[in-house]
């Protein structure tokens, strides 16, 4: 059974019925709700907000075992023009401004840390408010799941175009000759033909630098250096992927008893295995991964390598 700890955010994004249908979407989520946020008062509703200032905001609960926050954010600019003032798609209005509402003092590290490396995409500066929650109501009950009762309703948002992968650079798996001649025959072995690294032999067991590790074969970031552990198995072990749609899961039927293996998305390496023997307080689980079929990225070197969306994961 894998532990819950539910974390909370409020998101301003335009309209919510879209932000909301879109969040819903995805893997980690727990429960949303559609609100006004950051007005005067508590004395608001949907005929209000414009005389109480409020934005219309959605509440979203994640289970943070599962979900980082900076994946939810890194959403959140995939359907905001972080530039508009009082504007997203043709909904105008003080009541439609983009906001990041927190509640934990501790979230501001992540928040900051994605709104520089969104800032860096842009000449203008950003218009997406952060700010401490204030003054939160949720919103009358038709505006809740209010895509789900009105299919053809309208949203800015084009939800059909949704994508839980985050990460759409395409990843290219080194070739035959390339692997033959760069990898190690244990990274080989590993990687291409499913073996296990003998316990205790990666120098990922015992290293505990700030930074990602990424497929040896392709590149592509896997874990993040803020959820490795000791689990004193002789592999190097992650309570989680570094986002939720890193890696692709197939049962192993090559010993005794099924086991779940893991494997690079884009290359299809072989990585490890996945078991629920993992901390409860971070989730339960226990990503034994070969050393050999990683490389790491140190935090100071992830811009310079091109991993710079990652950063807010460290």
């Amino acid at each position: 059974m894998r532990f819950i700890e539910k974390s909370t955010i409020y998101l301003a994004g335009g309209c919510f019925w879209g932000v909301e249908a879109y969040f819903k979407k995805l893997q980690g989520v727990i429960d949303t709700d559609t609100g006004y946020a950051n007005g005067e008062g508590t004395d608001t509703d949907y005929k209000k907000i414009k005389q109480t200032h409020h934005a219309e905001t959605v509440r979203i609960v994640y289970d943070k075992n599962r979900l980082d926050l900076a994946e939810i954010l890194l959403h959140y600019f995939r359907i905001i023009n972080p530039i508009s003032v009082n504007k997203q798609g043709n909904d105008v209005g003080e009541q439609y401004r983009t906001g990041i509402f927190y509640e934990d003092e501790e979230d501001l590290e992540v928040i900051n840390s994605v709104m520089k490396y969104i800032q860096s995409k842009y000449d203008e500066k950003l218009t997406v408010l952060v700010e401490k929650l204030q003054n939160f109501v949720l919103a009358e009950d038709y505006h809740q799941d209010y895509l789900d009762k009105n299919p053809g309703g309208y949203c800015h948002i084009n939800l059909n175009a949704f994508d839980e992968n985050l990460d759409t650079t395409e990843y290219k798996k080194m070739s035959e000759e390339e692997m033959k001649e760069k990898l190690s025959d244990v990274s080989y072995r590993v990687t291409q033909n499913e073996a296990t690294e003998r316990p205790h032999t990666s120098s990922f067991n015992d290293f505990d630098e700030r930074g990602i590790y990424v497929d040896i074969v392709s590149g592509e970031p896997l874990f993040s250096s803020k959820d490795k552990y000791d689990a004193g198995c002789g592999w190097p072990s992650f309570t989680k992927t570094i986002t939720s749609s890193s890696v692709n899961y197939s049962d192993d039927h090559k010993l005794s008893r099924v086991r779940t293996e893991v494997r690079s998305k884009h290359a299809d390496s072989h990585l490890g295995h996945v078991f629920d023997d993992g901390p409860l307080e971070k989730g339960g689980l226990r990503y034994c991964i070969n050393g050999a079929s990683l490389r790491f990225v140190p935090l100071e070197k992830m811009e310079e390598e091109g991993y710079s969306k990652y950063i807010p994961f460290v």
